[in-house]
């Protein structure tokens, strides 16, 4: 699966969510998102859920940001780094945030990153449109 599969894939699944909360506060619609309720509740919004497994091991997961807002993507490729092919990054370059490399790309490893999963991070960021946010990921060259 591509990143661009994976990102409409995902939006469609986060809107679907979405509609089904218009009586909830923005407050609410964030809470609504903590791993457990959306295991619960959302069992397909995330494979990892029917393995009971967190993507992140964090006391207070919270799923709203399903991906990262400061991540950047391309499935063309960022940049060329010798004879490697960039295909995603941190914009913010993320203490926690390292790179996974093969022969010829690299990619952005997020897994001890437990930046966009905190609910201050959420509400600074947050709307009710996750693809609206998450539209600057995407990289177009």
């Amino acid at each position: 699966m591509t990143y661009m599969q994976w990102f409409e894939s995902h939006a469609k699944k986060h809107e679907a969510i979405m509609k089904t909360l218009t009586h909830l506060s923005n407050d609410e619609v964030i809470d609504y998102f903590i791993f457990e309720n959306m295991q619960e509740k959302h069992p397909d919004f995330c494979p990892l859920y029917a393995q009971n497994k967190k993507c992140h091991e964090m006391e207070s997961l919270n799923c709203y940001f399903c991906a990262c807002n400061h991540f950047r993507f391309s499935d063309e490729g960022l940049k060329k780094e010798g004879r490697k092919t960039t295909f995603s990054l941190c914009s913010i370059a993320a203490k926690e945030s390292r790179n996974f490399e093969t022969e010829d790309a690299i990619h952005q490893d997020c897994t001890d990153c437990p930046i966009p999963h905190k609910r201050a991070v959420i509400k600074k960021f947050f709307s009710r449109d996750w693809r609206a946010i998450m539209e600057k990921t995407i990289v177009k060259n």
